[in-house]
């Protein structure tokens, strides 16, 4: 990226770092060259940027609480009743800037190719262009923070290192979160540890004496993956993944470069350890897209007797092998990031519980006596509350009260589930992959081998509609949960799954599971929540060899199920595992359609179990 020329730093304006910051934010000293490396690049884009002052972030909780201070001051955070939700704050963002931007995010790959036909690709050469002209002064009037965090444990060995660059102290508290920042992994940088550099801004630069605004943003905006170097560039936007760079940008979209280029995974996926009641523990990571139960996986208290989950991500695994020819994985983060509606005390009382306190809310409800509220966190609704924008609401009220993408941000520390070991690489036992489809897949499925569980992810998929009886409905495509998060082409991530299946002798067995088929009647078949350990069981027990299962054209499944204690009728049983040859000879038409849009690029091993699939249905259905 070219840079402005230097230019002198002004002298710090009370609003945009108060005074009781000015005690922190010092330039460490290492007199090393990696950290000269680290301090040239932070001079260049602040050159370019042109905030009022530069501040070094060391972590400490005396500067987070500051930090917290200075955003109440400004009004972009609101204090929550200390009784009831203490060290708590509640955000209110731009009614413009509430989500994740697909259409605004952008893999900026030397080819074309590299980034694949579900990315959008921008040239790199005219990206940077782009990007030098809307960040040219971009922070005039704040503050830039640097912000150095860890992926992972600190020194861990499948731990990746980062800096954020941001004038959004919103951004630094809730990275802070997210990650592990402070001096410990500046000091890492400079002893010569790689590290990913990620530039945030949030495009409201401010003129001498302008006042500022509780939420600032720019209505242009821009998230830019340029791979090939590593470099991540977020512009006018101060929501989420589009400002905590090291989430979404850095631990899947750079980081699925860095895999495949290093023989690794980053996959979007829950990491959690199953004991049965015999005491042995398995290791589960599982990929589903939004709204396909993650979380509520992730933190799942079993129905049945002697089975215990314990947390240990709710998002996002990095995945290695071991000398010992298996497979571990980490949960990179330190935080959950989740979205708050639905999440209540009769669907997920662990994540209710984990919010008791230390946490940032955006874009949720405020109750009359200073508390937080969502749809689904109760089941009694409050009279009165004021609404994520500021404005009354009851009832009555033609909206929701909560913003529907609304979030907490909270240590994955709190969660009363959390593994005590959850800093640690774990070795992995199952994968599930799972979508939201209200017919044709069963409730769980077992692959044959890791290249058909390879398939089953590749072609991962939901419904946008429920589909008429007997036939599929329209599919939104979701291969692995990794559509909107694959930095390079996703027809070379599948040949990337094959090849680690080639890497490690002792692979995980993986599974397709399906909370949400219905019948004709509309019904859900399956309870789901709490009573999908039923199914983990099975897995668990399939696993130690003490399980049966029925071969069918699509993969093995259950020959019974642990229904002891719940009312599903053989009917609703025999609909849930149904298995229509018509239906999925026309959903394997789909899927080489799918594959088709890759110009070639699906590897052979792929296209290999598509036929294979559609010669086992073209069988059965011959009978």
């Amino acid at each position: 990226m070219a840079i402005a020329e230097p230019t002198t730093l002004a002298e710090p304006t009370t609003l945009a770092h108060p005074t009781h910051l000015a005690e922190y934010g010092t330039q460490p000293e290492y007199g090393t060259a990696a950290f000269d490396e680290l301090v040239d690049w932070v001079n260049e884009i602040a050159a370019l940027t042109k905030p009022d002052r530069i501040h070094w972030v060391d972590g400490s909780d005396s500067e987070r609480q500051a930090l917290l201070g200075s955003m109440v001051a400004q009004g972009t955070l609101i204090k929550l009743n200390e009784d009831k939700r203490p060290n708590s704050y509640l955000a209110r963002s731009g009614a413009g800037d509430v989500a994740r931007l697909e259409s605004r995010t952008f893999i900026a790959s030397q080819h074309k190719t590299d980034a694949g036909p579900t990315n959008n690709w921008a040239d790199p050469a005219e990206m940077r262009a782009t990007l030098d002209g809307v960040f040219d002064g971009s922070m005039r009037g704040r503050t830039m923070f640097v912000v150095p965090f860890s992926m992972g444990k600190v020194g861990g060995p499948i731990s990746q290192l980062g800096v954020q660059l941001t004038d959004s102290p919103y951004a630094v508290a809730s990275v802070e979160v997210m990650t592990r920042v402070g001096d410990e992994i500046t000091e890492l940088i400079a002893d010569g540890t790689p590290w990913v550099r990620t530039v945030h801004s949030v495009g409201h630069p401010l003129e001498l004496g302008e006042a500022d605004v509780a939420w600032p943003s720019n209505d242009e905006k821009y998230i830019v993956h340029f791979p090939d170097t590593l470099e991540v560039f977020s512009f006018g936007s101060g929501y989420g993944g589009n400002a905590i760079l090291a989430k979404k940008c850095f631990a899947l979209r750079i980081a699925s470069v860095l895999g495949r280029d290093q023989g690794w995974m980053a996959e979007h996926m829950l990491l959690i350890r199953v004991v049965s009641p015999e005491g042995r523990a398995y290791h589960v990571a599982a990929a589903f897209p939004s709204a396909c139960g993650k979380t509520n996986l992730a933190m799942l208290r079993p129905s049945i007797r002697g089975w215990t989950v314990e947390t240990i991500g709710d998002d996002i695994a990095w995945i290695r092998p071991g000398n010992d020819g298996r497979l571990y994985a980490i949960n990179p983060e330190a935080g959950f990031f989740g979205v708050a509606p639905g999440t209540g005390e009769s669907t997920n009382i662990t994540a209710v519980e984990s919010l008791r306190e230390n946490v940032i809310f955006t874009n949720v409800a405020l109750t009359d006596d200073g508390d937080v509220w969502w749809e689904g966190l109760t089941d009694t609704v409050p009279d009165h509350l004021i609404d994520w924008q500021g404005n009354d609401w009851t009832p009555d009220s033609d909206r929701p009260a909560a913003h529907p993408n609304s979030r907490f941000t909270v240590s994955a520390a709190q969660a009363p589930s959390i593994s005590d070991d959850w800093e640690e690489a774990v070795p992995l036992d199952v994968i599930l992959f799972g979508g939201r489809r209200a017919t044709n897949v069963p409730l769980v499925v077992e692959s044959f081998d890791w290249n058909h569980g390879a398939f089953m992810g590749a072609t991962i998929s939901s419904e946008r509609t429920a589909a008429a009886e007997g036939t599929v409905g329209e599919l939104r495509r979701d291969p692995f949960a990794m559509m909107p998060f694959c930095g390079y082409n996703m027809a070379d991530y599948f040949g990337h799954w094959i090849e680690m299946g080639q890497s490690a002798p002792a692979l995980p067995a993986i599974y397709q599971v399906n909370w949400f088929r219905k019948g004709d009647d509309g019904r859900f078949l399956w309870p789901g929540f709490a009573e999908n350990s039923r199914v983990i069981e099975w897995i668990v027990r399939r696993l130690e060899g003490s399980a049966d299962a029925v071969e069918t054209p699509i993969g093995r499944v259950p020959a019974e199920l642990n229904l002891d204690g719940i009312d599903t009728t053989d009917a609703d049983l025999a609909e849930l595992f149904a298995i229509d040859p018509d239906s999925w000879l026309a959903e394997t038409d789909l899927t080489e359609e799918f594959f088709k849009t890759f110009d070639g690029r699906v590897p052979a091993e792929l296209t290999d179990q598509l036929a294979a699939q559609r010669d086992r249905l073209q069988t059965a259905k011959r009978g």
